[in-house]
């Protein structure tokens, strides 16, 4: 079950991202700027060129993994939806990674707090199903649960993707950089 989930969001996040598709690759170069946490608004390491190139390996190797999960599907070799025992020092580390990036992204000046503000209804739903699939990881971690972990992943990354593709082509969603001499006053 995993490869098909990751074949269907990298299949997805490569061509979309490969293609630039809505500007999503210049969207993906301004959100990981925005989520970087000793990042500034100085240069750049990489550029928009570089994740397009990493995205297409992204969209060729993809459908290779898709194809390949969902034959082993068809003849039933998936391999079981319970997960080996988690050690509780694991998952609550985790835990405690997933809520300072989520207090980190939803804090006034944060990603997903300025997406709600500038978002219509899907917007918004694609914001609040990105935080509730991160919350669902960690306990369908916990409790070992593959399938859904698996599930709350998948939902997750076509949510997040769902917010790279912007609301119109052409018009931002107010998730780029603040340049450094635009002020407020």
């Amino acid at each position: 079950m995993f490869s098909v989930a990751w074949g269907v969001f990298a299949t997805a996040l490569g061509w979309i991202v490969a293609t630039d598709f809505r500007g999503a690759a210049h969207r993906f170069h301004a959100l990981s700027h925005a989520v970087m946490p000793f990042g500034g608004v100085g240069v750049s390491v990489v550029g928009v060129g570089f994740f397009r190139l990493l995205a297409g390996v992204f969209a060729l190797v993809g459908p290779v993994v898709l194809v390949g999960g969902l034959m082993d599907v068809w003849r039933g070799e998936a391999r079981s939806d319970r997960l080996p025992p988690i050690p509780i020092w694991f998952v609550v580390v985790e835990a405690t990674i997933v809520g300072v990036v989520l207090w980190r992204i939803w804090r006034h000046t944060g990603v997903l707090r300025r997406e709600w503000g500038a978002g219509s209804g899907p917007r918004r739903a694609a914001v609040a199903g990105l935080t509730a699939s991160a919350v669902a990881f960690v306990v369908t971690l916990g409790f070992g649960w593959g399938t859904w972990m698996i599930a709350s992943w998948l939902a997750g990354g076509l949510c997040g993707l769902a917010l790279l593709l912007g609301d119109q082509p052409g018009k931002p969603s107010g998730t780029g950089l603040v340049s450094a001499d635009s002020s407020d006053t």
